[in-house]
């Protein structure tokens, strides 16, 4: 498949919006343009069995999973997802809580992975016949202060130019498009977490109905499921350890030690997959120069403790979809001018959550036993006071926007 072909040459392409990245907030915007009929052409320097098997986040906000459901993408999530109406938090064997997030906030959150999303989402491209192009390289932007940006590409050994009127780069902290805006202009903030995490994807099913944190002074654990009969474990590291140091009974006495609580153990299995993540968060405050727009991770990072980063992405692309919308339909280019000031104070929040769920949750360098027993106390308190409590479980859920989706959903 490729790109719009016009007059200018055989190589000379034209569309409206050009996207760079097909993670999840290049495919759902490119999802959310085709279904208001704007051209769009997607770009991805990586092949399409890489980027639908990248594991990464998994839940999704309460209005977010609604959003599927309304731009036709909720059928299998509704089926084969998992609905979270609590999570559960560990702290020691005798130390473990559950926080109601349905009888807190009316709303729940979905257990669905972002690359069941992606596959979901890069079917109905395809399926649609819509522009998308996989393991494309040498890419480079031009022209970005101009009204006719350009994207020009290699793909299948051939030479590409792509014309288009707005482009967002949706290819990562490290891809071309953040690197493409001037440095005397960027306006970043950038924090190291000071520990990583050790993931496993193992064939075992969940022992628990819902996710599992742990904040045990050995350092932090998680237990999420993945459908079906599939188990996924983090727990905190060193951020310079090997994966291949850490024999599989190390790793499973590990979990055991951080995880089982209130009577419950949890299962063992087979482990497919093995792999160290460094945290980190980041800000790019200046999301757009020119027609250049930036989203996802090309804008932002956070560290995965708050399950936001796949949220806040996918808020990127539906709120810049509005923005293109508006202008196509009604030459108002008021909502382009303020993506970035309109997304940062959003971004901002979902930092500070993920940032205080990561500071409660992890052993920090140096911690002695008083400040595990300050953070065991903070656990205690979110989880038994109602009113710390309720504003845990909005932040974890989203809160309710029916404005938000009323402006994404209007024709």
């Amino acid at each position: 498949m490729t790109a719009p072909m016009s007059s200018q040459g055989a190589n000379q392409g034209r569309t409206q919006v050009g996207i760079i990245g097909a993670g999840p907030a290049g495919l759902m915007l490119a999802h959310l343009l085709q279904r208001a009929g704007i051209d769009c052409v997607l770009l991805e320097s990586r092949s399409r069995f890489h980027v639908e098997n990248r594991l990464r986040a998994a839940v999704l906000e309460h209005d977010l999973a609604t959003l599927l459901r309304q731009v036709g993408l909720g059928e299998r999530m509704d089926r084969v997802g998992i609905p979270q109406e609590g999570i559960r938090l560990h702290a020691a064997p005798d130390h473990a809580w559950r926080i109601d997030l349905a009888a807190h906030t009316g709303r729940t959150a979905m257990l669905w992975g972002q690359y069941e999303l992606v596959r979901d989402l890069i079917a109905a491209r395809l399926d649609a016949g819509a522009p998308l192009l996989f393991n494309v390289d040498a890419v480079r932007l031009d022209d970005l202060d101009t009204h006719r940006p350009r994207i020009n590409y290699r793909h299948d050994g051939e030479v590409f130019t792509l014309d288009c009127d707005f482009i967002a780069g949706c290819d990562g902290f490290n891809g071309i498009c953040r690197a493409a805006l001037p440095s005397e202009r960027l306006a970043m903030h950038q924090h190291a977490w000071p520990f990583s995490w050790f993931g496993i994807l193992t064939e075992a099913d969940p022992a628990w109905p819902e996710l599992v944190y742990g904040g045990h002074p050995d350092g932090f654990a998680l237990a999420s499921m993945r459908p079906p009969g599939l188990t996924r474990f983090f727990f905190q590291c060193d951020p310079d350890e090997d994966v291949h140091s850490w024999s599989t009974d190390r790793i499973w006495q590990t979990l055991h030690r951080r995880l089982d609580a209130g009577g419950t153990s949890l299962g063992e299995g087979h482990i497919i997959q093995r792999s160290i993540i460094p945290l980190r968060s980041a800000v790019t405050e200046t999301m757009q120069h020119g027609r250049l727009y930036l989203l996802g991770d090309a804008a932002h990072l956070l560290p995965p403790t708050g399950a936001k980063g796949l949220n806040v992405a996918v808020h990127d692309a539906v709120h810049f979809a509005t923005a293109v919308r508006a202008w196509y339909a009604q030459a108002d280019f008021g909502p382009m001018a303020r993506f970035s000031e309109e997304r940062i104070e959003a971004i901002w929040n979902a930092q500070r959550f993920c940032a205080s769920m990561t500071r409660l949750l992890h052993r920090m360098p140096g911690e002695d036993s008083f400040g595990y027993r300050l953070r065991l106390a903070e656990i205690a308190y979110l989880a038994e006071n109602r009113f710390a409590a309720r504003s845990f479980a909005e932040s974890y859920v989203g809160s309710a926007n029916e404005e938000m989706l009323e402006a994404y959903l209007r024709p």
